[in-house]
């Protein structure tokens, strides 16, 4: 951490990926606790030499710097407080006279995972917000199956070999398979069809399936024995995203209760029955060509979940939700490799090996390495904006957003126009997409185009050789100085069925706080001031002084906790708008919330007064 990126932390306050502590003369206990949840989440900063109170933070100095240092280190590299050493990077900042150490927390390796303290596996955390929570022991559950080399789908299970399998799905996968390879395997029995791919095997001196062999063929009741939730729950709704509530009913659901054959059977019809389906002729072979032009994104998405979920969570069930204006597709167990490296092609690692080789066998999803590049070129050839991959460590789930949003409307190539622009098509979707957020990163760049690393950067120098973004750091742009504040996201009129709203698209796209650059709340506040709903800017505007939940609810007019906190609520205080008076402790009677500088910065320009006026008290 340089100097200049700590300065500017100091200006913000604690969130995921740092924390402060005092530690002026020794270190706290409690900077394990925080060790422990960043190296079992996503990696962070722990900074000694600076304390928070109301909401500030201020920097006081470390006293004693060689012993704080020595004594933090040497407990990290000698495994003396937790289970595994920990190989963290220091750096000692002089500020102001004072020296402040900041430590770089990586996340550890999967097979590493939980880290713990004191030889108790229940004193295991994870960073959530701007705290450090303890894991409860189905969190740790997760953690160890991850963690373990015998794949969850490949154990055995103790049932008939000879009849634990549906006839109909077995038929079904055989057909599909034998006509995509031809060969000796028509000859086959179906035990011996099972016995050639692993479905079957030696257990307790007898064959027996495995887990995996169950969820793809079983019967329903050997599905649901092994598996004791739904394997997805499928829903139309017919709202748009930002009206729905949870208490209000779908259209039309679906429950899979079946196997995987039968689950994407199941999927792919209901969808099919109600997608869009045009009527076309490949002037080559004279065909017609019906499938639904999203149909891709779809198979794939609806393929990943099948494949890469925790089976062995049966707490949480997969679940997808078709709305007007996006299609939402959740499953519990987050992905081994980050958002970005999924974007790269190549061979991942999986959490069910075993389930993944029977698709692929049919041909059911891309090539190793493909599928999630499938679904971004295909939503690029619809013209939308990227679908945002979730890949939440703390919660251990995965979800992919696909939103029905053009990226490069006619008022943004108006835009691009009047600016004097000449960019080929990549570029200028990569710029309006920066435009939009912003600012925008090399993944953003592979995302939006589907090149490779050293492409997406070359397309990235290219505007900023353009004068129209400028280096933030490695690998992320933000817009030019003379274009913030001008060049933000174009007024979509109202929204329809192919539109969202500008809140849906800051929901989706704003920088989060704790981002490298630092820029979370300065991005949003400047850039996209009338970016809220409604019910935010009542939240924004109670909240000048400190407010309960029960207080901004009734303030917003919404009576559903849950939907209140993560609609409306939640939005803003990732984004820097609205802090806690006491992070450390979210569901605290006494919580009240309160904005941030940046909301009061954007209730000062809503209101046409200058940044520089201090209308409202400071934080």
């Amino acid at each position: 951490m340089t100097r200049e990126e700590l300065i500017e932390r100091l200006q913000k306050y604690e969130w995921s990926d740092i924390e402060f502590k005092q530690a002026r003369r020794a270190v706290p206990k409690d900077a394990y606790k925080t060790v422990s949840a960043f190296a079992n989440t996503a990696g962070g900063w722990l900074v000694f030499g600076a304390r928070e109170a109301n909401g500030a933070v201020e920097a006081v100095g470390v006293i004693e710097v060689d012993k704080v240092q020595n004594d933090f280190l040497s407990a990290l590299r000698s495994g003396q407080k937790l289970n595994q050493v920990i190989d963290v990077t220091e750096d000692a900042i002089d500020l102001e006279g004072k020296t402040l150490l900041a430590f770089h927390i990586p996340e550890s390796p999967r097979p590493d995972k939980p880290i713990y303290l004191g030889g108790d596996l229940r004193q295991s955390f994870i960073r959530r917000g701007g705290g450090d929570e303890r894991c409860t022991m189905t969190e740790i559950g997760r953690f160890l199956r991850d963690a373990s080399t015998e794949k969850h789908d490949r154990q055995s299970i103790d049932l008939d070999a000879e009849n634990f399998f549906d006839p109909d799905s077995l038929r079904w996968y055989r057909r599909v398979f034998e006509d995509r390879n031809p060969g000796r395997r028509q000859t086959l029995s179906d035990m011996e069809f099972l016995r050639e791919w692993g479905f079957v095997t030696e257990y307790g001196g007898r064959l027996a399936p495995t887990r995996a062999a169950v969820l793809v063929l079983g019967r329903g009741r050997y599905v649901r024995q092994t598996l004791s939730r739904p394997v997805v729950d499928c829903q139309f709704i017919d709202a748009e995203f930002d009206s729905w509530s949870p208490d209000r009913r779908w259209s039309d659901r679906v429950v899979v209760e079946e196997n995987l054959v039968l689950a994407w059977l199941t999927l792919s019809e209901r969808y099919m029955r109600r997608a869009e389906r045009p009527f076309r002729i490949d002037m080559t072979t004279l065909r017609r060509d019906d499938d639904p032009p999203d149909y891709i994104s779809f198979r794939e998405a609806a393929i990943n979940l099948l494949l890469h979920q925790d089976y062995g969570d049966h707490g949480r069930k997969a679940s997808i939700r078709f709305f007007r204006d996006r299609t939402l597709f959740w499953n519990p167990g987050d992905a081994f490799v980050s958002a970005n490296e999924l974007l790269e092609p190549g061979e991942k690692e999986t959490r069910n090996p075993d389930i993944v080789a029977a698709f692929r066998r049919l041909g059911l999803s891309e090539q190793a390495g493909t599928g999630i590049r499938a679904i971004f070129r295909n939503w690029q050839e619809l013209g939308h904006v990227p679908p945002v991959i979730d890949n939440d460590k703390t919660k251990k789930a995965f979800e992919v957003r696909f939103l029905r949003e053009e990226l490069l409307s006619e008022e943004q190539r108006r835009f691009q126009t009047r600016l004097g622009l000449r960019l080929k098509d990549a570029e200028a979707r990569v710029f309006a997409f920066a435009c939009r957020k912003g600012r925008v990163s090399l993944a953003d760049a592979k995302a939006i185009t589907g090149l490779i690393g050293a492409d997406a950067k070359s397309l990235l120098e290219v505007l900023e050789g353009q004068g129209v973004t400028q280096r933030l750091q490695e690998g992320l742009y933000g817009l030019a100085p003379h274009l913030e504040g001008h060049a933000v996201l174009p007024s979509l009129g109202p929204p329809g069925r192919d539109q969202v709203r500008n809140s849906d698209v800051f929901s989706e796209y704003a920088p989060r706080p704790g981002d490298s650059n630092g820029k979370a709340t300065r991005d949003f506040a400047t850039e996209q001031p009338m970016g809220l709903s409604e019910q935010q800017n009542r939240i924004v505007t109670a909240c000048v002084s400190p407010r309960s939940l029960a207080e901004l609810m009734t303030q917003a007019g919404v009576t559903h906790r849950s939907f209140f906190r993560n609609r409306h609520l939640k939005p803003l205080l990732e984004a820097g708008i609205v802090r806690m008076t006491n992070p450390a402790s979210p569901n605290a009677a006494n919580q009240r919330y309160i904005l941030t500088r940046a909301g009061q910065n954007l209730m000062a320009r809503q209101a046409g007064v200058e940044h520089g006026e201090k209308a409202y008290a400071q934080d």
